[in-house]
């Protein structure tokens, strides 16, 4: 029975594609994005993360973790695991009285996740919504997003795959032929510029959306906007131009930074890898809206 790592299967979206949706949030990422909004989806395994607010330092965890690596409490301070010990076993997280500690990644096989995401198919038609495979990068799992879209398909329901594109090609192309729409993170244009932001090069991604780019399915580009890596005009300029000569993208989503997945961060126990990072200026959104529009795509600011 074919099963993915999921951290967060998130009923009613308005984000991720058309209407009201389930969006799959599956584990492992080839990048690592110094803004990145869902670090938990970074790792192919699952990971032990803390809400040290929720904290009462009963030291359950302490006593319940088999190996040793919760650290006992001194007053005021919380539990602290040793996060790079950890085997994410869970055994904390059952015993915690107050949610403080949850496990992101748990095994889902496809008829499970069917029957999860069928449940609001109400929805799904009244609001021309559906189904979108997120992450992480969800072709990073891609035998198991296959198997989903195939079934979600044959159930009538409405797909989308968000990806970032540095996948196996023969993934991505499956992956179009089975869903309905692709979400195609473009971060810049420039291979040096989302090497230093990124840590890979954007060559095989760009490779990837003009191949997907000759459809069906229909495109929606999806822009991180983040201060000063993809802000200024020669960029913007650029990737408006690529966009303009791809026949499948029928819109663009600009998505500024903001602060959200720093919290993420810390609760996993990861460093702040760009602590001084803000969101960008209004007028920076506007240019980036404006540079898409004159190329005459349809854009939207979030989504």
């Amino acid at each position: 029975m074919i099963s993915g790592l999921v951290f967060n299967v998130q009923r009613f979206s308005t984000h991720d594609g058309p209407g009201i949706r389930t969006t799959v949030f599956l584990k492992g990422c080839p990048l690592a994005c110094r803004w990145c909004h869902n670090p938990e989806g970074m790792r192919s395994a699952p990971e032990l993360l803390t809400h040290p607010s929720r904290c009462i330092e009963c030291n359950a965890c302490v006593n319940a973790c088999p190996h040793g690596y919760a650290v006992p409490a001194t007053v005021g301070n919380g539990i602290r695991p040793d996060i790079a010990s950890c085997e994410a076993c869970g055994d904390c997280v059952d015993v915690c009285p107050t949610g403080a500690r949850e496990i992101a990644g748990r095994e889902l096989r496809v008829a499970e996740l069917l029957e999860t995401v069928s449940r609001d198919r109400v929805f799904y038609e009244e609001s021309g919504g559906g189904v979108t495979f997120s992450g992480g990068e969800p072709l990073q799992q891609a035998e198991f997003v296959l198997a989903a879209l195939a079934a979600c398909g044959d159930a009538g329901l409405h797909t989308a795959v968000d990806t970032c594109g540095l996948v196996d090609t023969r993934d991505l192309l499956a992956a179009a032929d089975l869903a309905d729409l692709i979400l195609f993170d473009l971060k810049t244009s420039d291979s040096e510029r989302h090497r230093s932001a990124t840590g890979a090069s954007n060559e095989r991604i760009l490779a990837n959306l003009k191949l997907v780019a000759d459809g069906p399915p229909p495109i929606w580009l999806r822009v991180p906007l983040v201060p000063g890596v993809n802000d200024d005009d020669d960029e913007l300029a650029g990737m408006a131009q690529l966009a303009s000569t791809l026949k499948a993208v029928r819109q663009v989503s600009v998505l500024p930074y903001h602060k959200l997945g720093r919290d993420k961060r810390e609760r996993l126990g990861l460093p702040l890898l760009d602590p001084d990072l803000g969101a960008p200026r209004p007028e920076r959104i506007r240019s980036a809206v404006a540079h898409f529009e004159r190329a005459g795509i349809e854009t939207l600011i979030g989504g």
